[in-house]
């Protein structure tokens, strides 16, 4: 007869083979699994590894024709623009660095920098719209006549573009020393150019950014500096609207001025301006502004080229 002792034990028993089992396969199974994630984390670190030689071999060529760029680019733009005058319009996140260092090419190129405008984060705030229209209708030099259009853009564009430009057709100043010394005092009392502005009207003008616009709204930012490049440009012998990486995005200026057929007709745009070859083709364009052509240019997807095709071709 089978006692309850015995079936106590037979129980305990079968509880403890499965335990046993568990605890034996669990065993295997931990070693099997943490084998096999051992070799797939040897494999990451080594793509990984692999991965940063490219990225630091990349570099490497980048700098490398970075210097290459710097070296060759007063032999590139020699001669180009001997005798031509040009003024820089700095946009609210443009870089110092990069206005001198374009500055210095333009000399070589044979120009002469008459002076630097920057304008500030209020310039192309949507906020100080109003403000800033209401301003350039009050400081409007006689003889000057404003764009019809309502956005700030395309106004400020109408009210700086003959302060800091010559006419296109006979070089002469739009509007008297005295009356461009009050207008840009008067803008820079209302916030929206960096007082102290020492400018000569010049034949050309580049309008330097930096690259996607900051602060708030940043693409009516960028709508905003691209309508006043536009105006800019036809108040002179041409402009170039040139910015960093990411300008040519829809936050950036450069991009929104691509996507207007209008103003991408009239407007060169570089998209590269922060390497010195991007640099060299700001000069080149405005070159070609002279000869009456625009081009987009740089290595964004949207560029038609990265370099003005030769004139002689």
């Amino acid at each position: 007869m089978i006692s309850l002792r015995y079936h106590v034990i037979s129980i305990g028993a079968v509880f403890l083979a499965l335990a046993l089992g568990v605890v034996l396969g669990s065993t295997a199974l931990s070693n099997t699994l943490l084998s096999g994630l051992s070799g797939q984390k040897n494999n990451l670190a080594a793509q990984v590894s692999d991965l940063q030689n490219v990225r630091d071999g990349l570099n490497g060529q980048l700098t490398d024709a970075d210097q290459f760029a710097t070296g060759i680019g007063p032999l590139a733009v020699r001669g180009t623009l001997t005798q031509r005058t040009v003024v820089l319009i700095l946009g609210p996140d443009a870089s110092q660095t990069q206005a001198g260092e374009l500055s210095s090419l333009i000399t070589d190129a044979g120009g002469t920098v008459t002076g630097q405008l920057q304008l500030t984060q209020n310039f192309t705030d949507p906020n100080q719209a109003d403000q800033l229209r209401d301003l350039v209708t009050r400081m409007i030099p006689a003889g000057v006549q404003l764009p019809v259009a309502s956005d700030p853009g395309t106004l400020a564009g109408g009210l700086i573009g003959p302060l800091v430009l010559l006419n296109k057709t006979s070089d002469a100043q739009q509007a008297p020393p005295a009356a461009v010394a009050a207008a840009l005092a008067g803008l820079a009392s209302g916030g929206f150019v960096k007082p102290g502005a020492q400018v000569q009207p010049a034949q050309l003008a580049v309008v330097l950014t930096g690259g996607a616009e900051t602060g708030n709204d940043p693409a009516d930012r960028a709508a905003m500096l691209a309508q006043f490049a536009t105006q800019v440009q036809r108040c002179g012998a041409g402009t170039v609207l040139a910015g960093g990486a990411g300008s040519a995005g829809g936050s950036g200026a450069v991009g929104v001025l691509r996507a207007d057929s209008a103003s991408n007709s009239i407007v060169s745009t570089v998209d590269d301006v922060d390497t010195a070859a991007g640099r060299i083709v700001t000069v080149l364009a405005l070159q070609q502004q002279l000869n009456g052509k625009a081009g987009a240019y740089g290595t964004a997807g949207n560029a038609a080229a990265p370099v003005p095709v030769p004139l002689n071709n």
